[in-house]
């Protein structure tokens, strides 16, 4: 039998879903209720609810679209400024020693949300792959997303 806390997965699960788009909506909610690191005119930065790894940050469009090829110039540009942030803050904050950083377009390629385009940076360490996922297929992350959100957040308060 295999028992992981993960007390953030019980909220999700409980909670009554609306069929609204995370991306849009997280925005506009309370920075604790919606894992909400920066919110902009153009793009925001959340924390991934279900993450890989301590620290998995998603960027994407305010702008509700799920085609790359369908961003404008200006919010291309920020998505990768926020990237390049993030991936400051993250070091800065974590020390991972490398990154996980793409895009799944499609249910095809991977997307859990495959309707409002968005960016994965997913921190790794050397060793992160230890016994338990590949014995026991399962992963543990050892933060609550709220410890986390607490530690980043004041990292965005100037952009």
């Amino acid at each position: 039998m295999k028992q992981i806390w993960a007390p953030w997965r019980a909220e999700y699960i409980e909670a009554e879903k609306d069929g609204k788009c995370v991306f849009c909506t997280a925005p506009l909610k309370e920075p604790l209720e919606g894992l909400v690191l920066y919110s902009g005119k153009i793009s925001s930065v959340i924390l991934n609810k279900f993450p890989y790894n301590s620290g998995h940050l998603l960027i994407s469009p305010i702008r509700h679209t799920a085609l790359l090829e369908e961003l404008t110039p200006e919010e291309s540009a920020d998505m990768f400024r926020l990237m390049a942030h993030a991936v400051k803050v993250l070091k800065e904050v974590f020390r991972p020693d490398g990154f996980n950083i793409g895009m799944n377009l499609g249910r095809a390629a991977g997307a859990g949300i495959d309707e409002h385009l968005h960016m994965h940076i997913v921190p790794r360490w050397n060793g992160d792959l230890n016994f338990m996922p590949v014995l026991s297929d399962v992963k543990v992350i050892p933060e609550h997303l709220h410890k986390t959100l607490e530690k980043l957040r004041p990292r965005f308060s100037d952009l």
